[in-house]
């Protein structure tokens, strides 16, 4: 398993408080305020092309409507994914893997993919979107982190590059967590900031993985989820909680 320095905040879908989530401008956002490290969402079109996506519905983030996974590459690639966040984003599109891989390296950049797949596509988002990745990424660079709340999607990126590090993603407290973290042989353990308790990060402490907290905009949550043990937090504002935690040991 290699070894991640990870930093204590992340930018969450590149810094989406700043710019439309999941873009190319809020890969940059992130980058311009000195962030180290950006999480984006991996989602594949009906024709098997990753993008960055997080939901499976189209209307929030593009006021298209259907279904993410009945959109083959081209109809995603003319889509407005800027003009919901404000008048100056008009025009952003729904990035491809490749190209947004392409920003965050060119950018200096850490990155956490996080496998998004459409029920049914377990396997196949992972597949896709590693094959990408792994041509992409240089092998001279600390490997991007990859999770998933798919443990399918997870397992298939264990089989296909096992060097790469893997998270393990937690929303609801799971009682055979251990069983999940030893099998899929994970990096960190990413677990939702607002349904953990103190005993439960001592838990995953336990485990000797890196403990990560999603999704965190408050200064003050920040700060206690350190204090009970807690690596590092996924934030929208990452430069806010950046400032609000780096007098924290």
């Amino acid at each position: 398993m290699t070894s991640l320095i990870i930093p204590k905040v992340i930018g969450h879908r590149g810094a989406k408080g700043y710019a439309p989530e999941n873009t190319l401008a809020s890969i940059h956002a992130a980058a311009d305020m000195g962030i180290e490290w950006v999480e984006v969402d991996v989602k594949l079109s009906r024709d098997n092309v990753p993008f960055l996506f997080h939901d499976d519905d189209l209307e929030r983030c593009t006021g298209a409507a259907g279904a993410f996974a009945k959109k083959d590459a081209q109809e995603i690639a003319e889509l407005d994914a800027g003009s919901h966040f404000g008048d100056s984003f008009i025009g952003e599109k729904v990035p491809l893997l490749e190209d947004a891989l392409e920003v965050i390296l060119d950018r200096g950049l850490g990155a956490n993919l996080e496998l998004k797949p459409c029920p049914g596509r377990e396997k196949e988002t992972a597949e896709a979107a590693l094959d990408i990745a792994t041509r992409i990424w240089p092998e001279d660079q600390p490997p991007p982190l990859i999770s998933s709340f798919s443990h399918v999607s997870l397992e298939t990126a264990m089989d296909m590059i096992p060097a790469w590090p893997r998270g393990l993603l937690i929303d609801d407290y799971l009682e055979n967590w251990r069983d999940l973290v030893a099998y899929l042989d994970v990096h960190t353990i990413n677990i939702n900031a607002d349904n953990v308790t103190p005993e439960q990060v001592v838990e995953y402490m336990e485990a000797r993985k890196t403990v990560l907290a999603y999704t965190v905009n408050a200064a003050d949550q920040a700060r206690m989820l350190m204090e009970w043990g807690v690596d590092g937090v996924f934030s929208d504002v990452p430069d806010e909680i950046r400032e609000a935690v780096e007098t924290l040991h």
